[in-house]
């Protein structure tokens, strides 16, 4: 055992502890006991930990606590339902999730990930785009590299797991600090720099080339940096002469994140945070070649590029003994710019057939504030404004007229105000409820909305939960919908038939029950309804419906909506799971679902995303070997059921010369069932300067075919189905010093 005090500002150093993994157990009078399990020890690398603890609200001569970790939870203990807490190694040890965090929680209950190469998060039947992305109380619009406009999803993910602290995650009827989402949140955390002494990092693996510095600015305070940069790796094989299986269409990006923190007198600090990245891809350059190629369909050309700059800069501090408040500026730009072209496979030549150029400048100004009213009462109030400035420039050929007509063409400047407040109320240490409002101001149509946020949770003795929780929730429509012009060829005029558009809303209801084995060992379940309000849907076209967007890679371009649709989601989740103990862990969890909507008119059908189940098993063990080594063997499995789609109509398609869709047929059908196993094979060597790893991460190991989508190949005058991506290793190698 290894014991030792803090100081006065709350730094606590332990010394000499050897490398694996270790259970830290931090507490205080009149707080709970907090226990961190399985944290992992590495000898090139000190192990920084923040520990938050929660006051006890009755306080007796003498009591025995036991505390143990509640994964199930959100690290600030703010939700009752729906939420879980996860830190920067599962995001490499969980088989399969390449080091990035939305590929992880693809293994918890409630989620479902339809395309391999891509992160978008499929929540309890919910488009992606309802996915708030948060870093340090900054709101991203996407953190994705190859990212389109209004996605929150992609191929790669420039947050770097290497920098991530304790996260949350959650997927529904989330507490009111969080708006302007309807699906789920993920609120990520970047740690501190190391404060203490300089450490490097180098990394080669799916994610990039990589390297990483940090340290102290100073002996005399505990001020601190933290740098790492990353570059394709795939870039750079095919620059070094090397195939990389991609043929031409090789993915080009790189991304750069820091923080420093400054800490100053009375418990306050300066923290400035900074995300850039850029990303672009040419497919289809190749004008001879017949096949389909990642993204690409038979006879397109794609150049696609994206970019994302964040940095803000932020200010906390204590106000008395009972009140946290934070301030943050940060200003945000996005771009992405889109060529696509029909290849004559006569002429061998590119005809253009889209172009888009977007870019979104954002300022925003926030304050959060969290004051203990007296022991049972805790008080969160906050607000955010945003200044927005979005340019939007596209066109495309439109095959009826023969025609480029313009979809988009505008430089507007508007503001939206997100505004909450929190209460929570400990009535016992085992029962608490919260009430909460969070209200949204948008100043496109000048809409205001009114959300309230209730839970309660019961733990009737130390291994038995109930908790409830409900949501109104509201999300804005992609800035590209208000902005679409549409065409009137009769007057050869535009007009914007969509700015009128008001938020879609969602009445969200959990149940939830958790029941602990042991201190290792839980049983989770948690019944649900969603039901969508005011959704977008079309006159003209009456199978449309906004809640169906995000199947693939863009938003659709369809103008004249009206906020008349509905939708429903109802499901029921299970997740059984052992946490790391003795080197072993395993994560069972199923979902069962149903996911309905209901267009122009009013025709119940199946979403895009309404695959009904799912069921995730994985496992994995760790061997130390030598008193410092360690090898891992990690194994992930998933069941689920098909993607749907919109089936190609053969006959229209020849006749037009290009793909036409049975609309009237939309989401009935279901591809076959998907099924993925992936394997992980780590070893981890502690030497006295240096922690060196290796590990191979076997892809698809079973090499099933699941189908993705159709596509339609003009030169065949078939329909071909485009599959999801087939066995593949990846390797990494990363250094510690």
């Amino acid at each position: 055992m290894y014991a030792t005090i803090s100081n006065a500002d709350g730094y606590f150093v332990l010394s000499n502890v050897p490398v694996g993994r270790h259970t830290l157990k931090v507490s205080f009078v009149g707080y709970r006991p907090e226990i961190l399990q399985g944290l992992l020890l590495q000898s090139a690398k000190e192990l920084f930990v923040e520990v938050a603890l929660m006051e006890q609200i009755v306080t007796l001569n003498e009591i025995s606590v036991i505390a143990q970790t509640h994964k199930d939870k959100s690290t600030e203990s703010i939700a009752t339902v729906s939420a879980r807490s996860f830190n920067v190694e599962q995001t490499e040890r969980y088989a399969g999730s390449l080091g990035d965090v939305a590929r992880m929680v693809g293994n918890h209950a409630g989620v479902v990930m339809q395309n391999d190469s891509r992160n978008d998060i499929i929540i309890r039947g919910n488009s992606p785009i309802g996915v708030i992305w948060r870093l340090d109380d900054v709101e991203i619009s996407n953190p994705n590299h190859f990212a389109a406009l209004g996605t929150t999803g992609g191929p790669v993910c420039m947050l770097n797991n290497n920098l991530l602290s304790n996260s949350d995650f959650y997927t529904g009827a989330f507490p009111a600090k969080f708006g302007n989402g309807i699906s789920g949140v993920f609120d990520l955390k970047m740690r501190k720099g190391n404060n203490q002494k300089t450490e490097f990092t180098g990394q080669v693996g799916f994610n990039g080339f990589e390297l990483g510095i940090e340290g102290p600015f100073s002996k005399h305070s505990y001020s601190s940096y933290l740098v790492n940069a990353r570059y394709s790796t795939l870039a750079v094989m095919h620059k070094l002469g090397f195939g990389t299986g991609t043929g031409t269409a090789v993915p080009y990006y790189n991304d750069l994140s820091y923080k420093v923190h400054v800490p100053t007198k009375d418990n306050a600090s300066f923290s400035l945070l900074g995300l850039y990245g850029s990303s672009h891809i040419d497919m289809g350059t190749d004008l001879i070649d017949t096949s389909t190629t990642g993204f690409r369909l038979v006879d397109m050309h794609t150049a696609f590029a994206s970019s994302l700059y964040v940095t803000a800069l932020s200010y906390q501090f204590l106000a008395g003994n009972n009140t946290h408040i934070k301030t943050i500026v940060s200003h945000q730009l996005t771009t992405d710019r889109t060529i696509v072209d029909n290849i004559d496979t006569v002429l061998l030549s590119f005809d253009p057939y889209y172009r888009s150029k977007n870019t979104t400048t954002t300022y925003a100004l926030a304050m959060h504030m969290k004051t203990k009213l007296n022991t049972r009462n805790h008080l969160i109030l906050g607000f955010t404004i945003k200044k927005h400035r979005t340019e939007l420039c596209d066109s495309a050929l439109i095959d009826n007229w023969n025609k480029f007509i313009v979809l988009h063409q505008i430089g507007a400047d508007f503001f939206t105000v997100q505004v909450y407040e929190q209460i929570q109320h400990y009535v016992t240490d085992y029962l608490r409820f919260y009430a909460g409002l969070h209200s949204q101001m948008n100043f496109i149509n000048n809409e205001i909305t009114a959300e309230p946020r209730l839970g309660i949770e019961w733990s009737i003795d130390n291994s038995q939960t109930f908790a409830l929780g409900y949501g109104l929730h509201s999300q804005m429509q992609p800035y590209a919908v208000y902005y679409l012009l549409d065409y009137d060829s009769l007057s050869n005029t535009y007009q914007y038939t969509n700015k009128h558009l008001k938020n879609t809303r969602s009445h969200h209801c959990v149940l939830s029950y958790t029941y602990r084995l042991n201190k290792n060992l839980y049983f989770k379940i948690e019944p649900y309804y969603q039901w969508l309000f005011k959704v977008p849907v079309s006159p003209i076209i009456p199978e449309y419906s906004i809640v169906n967007a995000g199947e693939f890679f863009s938003i659709p371009a369809v103008d004249s909506l009206i906020n008349k649709g509905v939708g429903k989601n109802v499901g029921i989740e299970f997740t059984l799971e052992r946490t790391i103990h003795k080197g072993f862990y395993w994560l069972f969890t199923t979902s069962l679902f149903d996911s309905k909507y209901r267009g122009y008119d009013g025709k119940w059908r199946n979403t895009a995303f309404n695959s009904q189940y799912v069921a995730n098993l994985l496992a994995g063990y760790e061997w130390k070997l030598k008193e410092r080594n360690f090898l891992t063997l990690d194994v992930k499995t998933i069941y689920a059921g098909g993607k749907r789609y919109i089936p190609i109509d053969l006959n229209e398609s020849i006749n037009h010369s290009s793909i036409r869709y049975d609309v009237s047929k939309a989401y009935e059908k279901k591809f076959p069932d998907y099924f993925r196993m992936d394997v992980r094979i780590g070893y981890k060597r502690n030497g006295k300067l240096t922690t060196q790893e290796w590990a191979i991460d076997l892809q698809n190991l079973t090499q099933n075919k699941s189908p993705i989508m159709q596509s339609y190949n003009m030169r065949k005058k078939a329909i071909e189905t485009v599959y999801q991506s087939a066995f593949y290793p990846m390797f990494l190698y990363r250094i510690l010093f």
